[in-house]
């Protein structure tokens, strides 16, 4: 099976705290068919232990790439250290890092090719590590169809890999490393067959969907199903539940997690300067066109759609501060930054960012328009000013108005053409005549597209052309506030969305035909629904759903009049009689409100209806006449009140500003003097890090000198042929040289066990004892024992001496003396042999020198004889004499003789 090439191939990618998770994944996987590839960052001069490693926790072979390496199935690639990988034709590509300047993405690079190469049968796994490599990536795997697995931020150390695949909005599946097996083997078995739950899961996602609308305050509804689908079951499968009937059941019991599942339906992806080179048209083009167009006085007001954490807000405030010079540098700026989601917004109006995403900054733009603080970067005050952060929902908010410039990018991507097409028409609205819309590089607005022209095509970048649009309350969708609505089950729904469709339908036509005007508003006067023709009575300009700012100012003056009666004396109010003039037409105006209850009687509101006087001229006497005078003294009055009330709130407000402002004036000084107490930390901090480099630079030093000894002490063990074992103070066994296993039956896996465990080839009964006492009395002990095998050994036994002389066990060493012993035997046999040889001598010398010294002594004898008869012979005399020297001679001789015996015996015994 190994040799097989795979139908799929999962590529992951590690960096910091990476070896644990891969280890924990590998011993779940089994020998299923699929290759694995590790994308790791490593150094070019770190040789990676990581086959060694890896293979102790996985069935699978491991082994690291080579060039051209085909791929196989149930085996695991390692990337080499100093290469870049990629896959063609299912074979390994490796090229040098050397080749390749600027940050070495090698997760990124393998990602892309096997996206290109495998296409749906890719599938990419991003776990811990530091930085943003794998979200190109991953983008890509997911766009060519495979799947995508990213580990879960919240619980690893490394946080900013995961977190930044997950933000691309292309990752499946958020898990522990010890799931994603499983979901691994479940893709592979089921992705080429048509799933049976796909009907049912479509069913549970409009319930889960319809069941956030209800408990919170958001509407994915027109959210693209596959968005929506991929998402939630990402959620889900973060918990271990792979049913979204399940799971629908789990979020009911949950809050939390529906809290949760609603953020991350939410889209928060962005970057400063995204996509450089439009930035760079919207600062070459776009702004100075606007600034050039404005007239003396005008302020500019842009809006950023869809903030999220606000890096793209603040890169068009840089641009925008890096124009404001010259005849400009006194314009105010206005840059209206909006988002759904409150969390994202409260981020984003600090302005703090991290190092890692404020990628796409100039260094002179950092530096110019950032501080740093040590950790993060923070926007200065000049660029914060010019933003205004607010929570606002394009699905059911009312556009800005009047706007020079909208940017709203990747964010109509997620939904349904019918929800793009009204906000589209929202976005037109929202613009001033040659204002600018800025789109993301996917979405195209066909459907006002003859409303706009268009500046770059490339980067969807627009400018409004049409002067004047009607106010028309369907166009914007306004919605039944969420507090209004009731929903039940789908069936349910589905008919109550017909029967109020075909209400809404019969309501509209009764009021055009009759010609009035109804219009429901809560207590606050924002407008919940309408009914009748908007154009004939409300200003068309300046939009937004507070009822008084859309009537003209008769009409505005006699409903806040009447209105705070209805509210006061909950009863029907009207007046008629109205005079002002609309569109250079004067009209005539009857008025009347009623008090509704909203929401079961939880709330209260009005209904507010508006006809001209011929459509109820049989009625007039049941209108009481409109006097102007009269109504503007009510008003007057009335706003009288309301700005007392104001003063004294603000009074209250000034107040409690003061106090706050003395509080943070103490606050502020006691983070001066933390600040100064951290600066000097940071100093000291400082000093010990340059301490602890210099130690550890002496380390590396003794780590070195170290490595040196240990090689001088492996080479001596392993010339030493006779062996050496070291003991410590419980008798175990140390360390051993190679030369000792002659002596004891030793392996490696000895080491630690007590000597007397231990079987030996010598005859040594006493081994143990003799340790003993070295230990105890700091003594050496010396023995000659002889071996089974009939060979000797020099036995000693000496103390282990630390620094101090500190005994800590005892050294063994064995002395082969074999040969000594052999020539000692030679020796004492010689010995034996010379000794009885001395003896013989012995009674030789005593034998011979009786022999010659009795003949010699009597012939001494008798010459002394002869010389006594003093003869006068001269010949016999001479001859005596030579005879005497001849016997002298001869004893002289028969002495030597005895005398060398006596050496020759002498020598032999030594």
């Amino acid at each position: 099976m190994s040799n097989e090439e795979p139908n799929y191939i999962v590529a992951i990618g590690a960096s910091a705290g990476g070896l644990e998770e891969l280890n924990t994944f590998f011993e779940r996987t089994p020998h299923d068919g699929i290759s694995y590839v590790i994308v790791q960052h490593l150094s070019s001069d770190f040789k990676s232990a990581m086959v060694e490693l890896l293979s102790k926790h996985s069935s699978l072979l491991v082994k690291e790439a080579k060039q051209g390496m085909t791929v196989h199935r149930n085996v695991v690639y390692l990337i080499p250290n100093d290469k870049f990988m990629g896959i063609k034709n299912n074979k390994l590509q490796l090229t040098s890092k050397d080749k390749i300047k600027g940050p070495h993405l090698t997760i990124d690079t393998f990602f892309n090719a096997l996206a290109l190469d495998n296409g749906k049968k890719a599938i990419g796994i991003v776990l811990s590590g530091l930085g943003s490599d794998g979200s190109e990536g991953v983008k890509a795997i997911k766009q060519a169809g495979g799947m995508t697995i990213a580990r879960n931020p919240q619980n690893t150390e490394f946080t900013s890999m995961p977190e930044h695949a997950i933000a691309t909005d292309s990752i499946d599946f958020i898990l522990e490393p010890q799931f994603m097996p499983d979901v691994i083997a479940s893709y592979v078995k089921s992705n080429d067959e048509v799933s049976e739950n796909t009907k049912a899961d479509k069913i549970n996602i409009v319930e889960i969907v319809d069941y956030i609308h209800q408990n919170l305050p958001f509407d994915f509804s027109d959210y693209k199903d596959t968005t929506i689908l991929r998402r939630t079951k990402r959620r889900a499968a973060a918990i271990n539940i792979y049913d979204l009937k399940d799971y629908l059941l789990f979020l009911k019991e949950n809050p939390e997690e529906l809290k949760a599942l609603a953020k991350d339906y939410l889209i928060s992806v962005t970057s400063f300067f995204r996509d450089t080179e439009a930035f760079d048209l919207i600062e070459n083009t776009v702004l100075p066109r606007i600034l050039e167009n404005l007239n003396p006085g005008d302020e500019i007001k842009l809006w950023v759609a869809g903030c999220a954490t606000g890096e793209e807000a603040y890169s068009i405030a840089i641009l925008l501060n890096e124009l404001l010079v010259g005849k400009f540098k006194d314009t105010v700026v206005k840059i209206f930054a909006t988002d759904v989601d409150s969390a994202a917004l409260l981020y984003a109006g600090k302005g703090t960012y991290s190092a890692d995403r404020i990628n796409g900054i100039s260094t002179k733009r950092l530096k110019e328009y950032f501080n740093f603080d040590g950790k993060n970067y923070i926007v200065k005050p000049e660029i914060r000013k010019m933003l205004i952060f607010a929570q606002h929902d394009l699905v059911k908010n009312p556009p800005y108005c009047n706007m020079h410039f909208i940017s709203c990018r990747n964010l109509l991507i997620y939904m349904t053409p019918i929800l793009q097409k009204k906000i589209y028409t929202m976005l037109l609205f929202g613009l001033k005549t040659n204002g600018f819309l800025f789109l993301g590089s996917s979405e195209n607005p066909l459907t006002i597209i003859d409303n706009l022209e268009v500046v770059n095509k490339k980067w969807r970048i627009y400018k409004s052309l049409k002067d004047k649009r009607t106010v028309n309350f369907d166009t914007f969708a306004l919605p039944e506030l969420s507090a209004y609505r009731q929903t039940a089950a789908i069936k349910d729904d589905t008919s109550k969305n017909i029967n109020n469709s075909f209400t809404e339908t019969v309501n509209g036509l009764i009021a055009n035909y009759i010609g009035y005007l109804a219009i429901c508003v809560d207590i606050e006067n924002t407008v919940i629904k309408s009914y009748g023709n908007t154009a004939k009575y409300l200003l068309p300009q300046n939009f937004n759903t507070n009822l008084p700012e859309l009537l003209p100012r008769a009409l505005a003056v006699a409903y806040n009049t009447l209105s705070k009666e209805v509210l006061k004396n909950e009863q029907f109010a009207s007046v008629k009689g109205i005079m002002f003039k609309l569109n250079d037409v004067l009209m005539e105006v009857n008025l009347s409100i009623s008090p509704i209850n909203i929401d079961g009687g939880k709330q209260k509101g009005l209904i507010v209806i508006f006809n001209d006087d011929r459509a109820t001229s049989s009625n007039k006497d049941k209108y009481p006449l409109f006097n102007e005078i009269e109504y503007n003294k009510k008003y007057t009055e009335g706003l009288e009140e309301e700005l007392t009330e104001v003063k004294n709130k603000l009074q209250e407000a000034h107040d409690k500003l003061i106090t706050s402002n003395e509080n943070m004036q103490s606050f502020n000084e006691e983070l001066i003097s933390a600040n100064e107490e951290m600066q000097s930390t940071n100093e000291e901090m400082q000093s010990v890090n340059e301490e602890l480099h210099t130690i550890n630079t002496d380390y590396q030093l003794k780590n070195k000198e170290l490595a040196e000894i240990n090689d001088d002490l492996n080479n001596y063990f392993r010339s030493n042929i006779n062996g050496q074992i070291f003991i410590d103070n419980n008798l175990r066994l140390m360390k051993y040289s190679p030369g000792a296993v002659k002596h004891i039956n030793l392996v490696s896996s000895d080491i630690g066990r007590p000597i007397n465990h231990i079987s030996t080839n010598i005859k040594l009964d006493t081994i143990v004892e003799d340790t003993k006492y070295v230990i105890e009395k700091s003594t050496l002990v010396t023995k000659e024992i002889e071996a089974n095998n009939g060979k000797w050994y020099q036995v000693m036994i000496m103390p282990y001496l630390q620094s101090g002389n500190k005994i800590n066990g005892a050294i063994i060493t064995f002395n082969d003396i074999s040969e000594l012993k052999n020539t000692q035997s030679e020796l004492h046999k010689k010995n034996e042999i010379l000794l009885r040889i001395n003896e013989e001598l012995e009674y030789v010398k005593k034998t011979a020198t009786n022999d010659i010294a009795i003949p010699l002594t009597d012939i001494e004898k008798r010459i002394k004889n002869l010389k006594d008869l003093k003869s006068p012979d001269v010949d016999v005399t001479e001859l005596l004499s030579i005879v005497d020297s001849s016997v002298k001679t001869l004893r002289s001789l028969a002495n030597d003789l005895a005398r060398k015996v006596t050496i020759d015996h002498d020598n032999g015994l030594n």
